[in-house]
């Protein structure tokens, strides 16, 4: 016997949906962020204590709170678009570990940070948005499925320019951050490779008379004996 899984029809309402759904936790969470500056900024209040404050006891309530906080609305905005589309896209392609994902790239990065930053307050949702690019192109990777190898490059062409964050080069910029996040991302998608979206597959007969001489020599079959089972 031979099973060879047809492509799917294109279901026009449940990607719709799917991508709707997809969207419900990011947004929610960008909304909240943008409201906790808007009474900030509208208050005159001044949030920063609620960073991660390295190897300090007062700075432990940051590794909850600082993606939360920025230092001002253009910092806002730069993390808010990158952070849409990162997180987008692991709800949707990875929905069934995207919680999981997200929960443990947010501790992660940010117990990091406490523990081998520079001493001073680090705030932003900028690690995440490197946890979650690192975790998209890596993932990937691992897979070796073409379709999640193209988000990686996708990953690639629309957010190349992080790779440069990792490094020490602006003084006001926790680079840690950027650097520990782009860790996690790695991190989880190395140990996750196994959940969640596979690469199909084919699963052949000893006897190979019964499968069409067009579909045997096709790319699918071309490693004909580990596809025997």
């Amino acid at each position: 016997m031979i099973l060879l899984r047809p492509n799917q029809p294109y279901n026009k309402e449940f990607e719709q949906l799917k991508l709707k759904h997809s969207l419900i936790f990011p947004v929610a969470f960008l909304i909240l962020i943008w409201a906790i500056k808007i009474f900030e900024w509208g208050l005159g209040l001044n949030f920063t204590q609620l960073g991660i404050f390295p190897l300090h006891v007062k700075g432990l309530l940051g590794i909850l709170t600082s993606p939360l906080i920025h230092g001002d609305f253009s910092h806002l905005m730069a993390n808010s678009v990158p952070f849409l589309v990162l997180s987008w896209g692991i709800f949707y392609f990875y929905r069934p570990l995207s919680y999981r994902i997200f929960i443990l790239c947010y501790l992660t990065t940010n117990v990091l940070v406490w523990i081998g930053a520079r001493e001073a307050y680090h705030i932003g949702a900028s690690g995440l948005v490197y946890a979650f690019a690192s975790f998209l192109f890596f993932s990937g990777i691992f897979r070796n499925y073409y379709r999640l190898i193209a988000i990686s490059f996708v990953v690639v062409f629309l957010y190349g320019g992080l790779f440069w964050g990792v490094f020490p080069i602006l003084k006001d910029v926790s680079w840690e951050g950027h650097l520990f996040g782009a860790i996690s991302g790695l991190t989880y998608a190395l140990a996750y490779r196994k959940e969640g979206p596979q690469k199909p597959q084919v699963v052949l007969p000893e006897d190979d008379d019964s499968i069409p001489e067009e579909i045997w020599n096709s790319e699918k079959f071309e490693n004909k004996e580990e596809l025997r089972k």
